[in-house]
């Protein structure tokens, strides 16, 4: 079969290797539709692990079925988690699920950029997800990001009426602004240092949008009512967009760090400011089961616009062109690989 072999993200070659071999417990799925993720450009991390093949943001076809396996048949139409947890350690029981060490050592068989990929059968107990006619493939794409966006907004406990500002307007920042107008924000704000970018978060329903070079904080109470944000979500690894994010929160409010910053650069903190005024300082790393349930039906009842967000849809011969694409961050948003095509 023909998969998508990531060497760096300008050396990302199409090359032949075994379609997997399934044994019980397992199902074998032909994949339609995957997502390049900001993540499979984070060259720093990917790097280490180079050749391999990357994508996680799968739809697809069962084919397949091993012995034992009686909740899924062939010709399912599915989501497939690549990191599921293990649902009984000592992180996962007190709702950490990402954390849990299964969850960091799961995955499947190559990865999503290849026509066929096989889901071992703790992936199979756990992270497959039968997808509703309503779901194209494309679209179930999405559930892995979305689940991981709505993740991050259950543990900042988002209510309806919050102010929020999205400092940076990819695709992670657009499905957190898309998502928190679905539920409810009030004045919704983003940032980015792409005029694409910033256009996109306008046309999706962003009340106002800026170049990430201007004075954030000052422009946010211009535009708040003269009032810092209930939450600011940072959705890029710049170190000034934490800083803007940390300067830009109201009292009893939270930064979401939904971006995480290269090893080894530490984020300035004014403690004593936030311990006075109770603000809160959040991580959320990946998603659980019940978010990827959660994002699918959102994704069913057409609450969140989809397809504005896709910009390229391309074969598995153009992958290179995909990465560059995402990891020039110009003119693109979302960018789908279709390994049938």
């Amino acid at each position: 079969m023909r998969v998508g072999m990531y060497y760096n993200n300008r050396d990302v070659r199409v090359e032949e290797m075994p379609a997997p071999e399934i044994g019980p417990g397992e199902i074998l799925v032909k994949v339609h539709a995957s997502g390049i993720c900001g993540s499979d450009v984070l060259e720093w991390y990917r790097i280490k692990k180079a050749p391999k093949v990357l994508g996680h943001e799968i739809a697809g076809e069962i084919v397949e079925v091993g012995k034992g396996v009686d909740r899924y048949k062939k010709g399912d139409r599915v989501f497939v988690s690549h990191h599921i947890p293990c649902n009984t350690c000592y992180y996962c029981l007190k709702g950490y699920h990402t954390a849990c060490e299964t969850l960091h050592t799961t995955n499947f068989d190559p990865g999503g950029f290849a026509e066929y990929l096989r889901a071992p059968r703790l992936n199979v107990d756990r992270g497959v997800f039968v997808l509703p006619d309503e779901v194209s493939y494309e679209e179930a794409t999405f559930v892995e990001p979305l689940g991981c966006v709505l993740r991050g907004q259950r543990l900042v406990k988002f209510q309806p009426g919050d102010s929020v500002l999205i400092l940076g307007a990819g695709i992670s920042g657009l499905l957190h602004l898309a998502t928190a107008r679905a539920l409810g924000a009030g004045r919704i704000m983003a940032t980015d240092i792409n005029e694409f970018r910033l256009k996109a978060a306008k046309d999706l329903g962003a009340d106002a949008v800026w170049h990430a070079t201007e004075d954030i904080p000052a422009l946010v109470r211009q535009a708040n009512n003269n009032r810092p944000v209930d939450l600011a979500i940072v959705c890029t690894g710049a170190l000034s967009a934490f800083k803007q994010a940390l300067n830009s929160v109201d009292r009893g409010g939270t930064v979401l760090c939904f971006a995480t910053t290269e090893p080894g650069v530490d984020i300035p903190v004014p403690m004593n400011e936030f311990w006075r005024n109770e603000i809160k300082l959040m991580p959320s790393y990946g998603n659980s089961p019940y978010d990827a349930m959660v994002a699918i039906e959102l994704i069913r009842a057409k609450k969140i616009p989809l397809q504005q967000m896709i910009t390229h849809r391309l074969p598995l011969e153009q992958i290179g062109l995909g990465f560059r694409l995402v990891a020039e961050a110009a003119d693109s948003i979302k960018v789908i690989i279709e390994p049938q095509l």
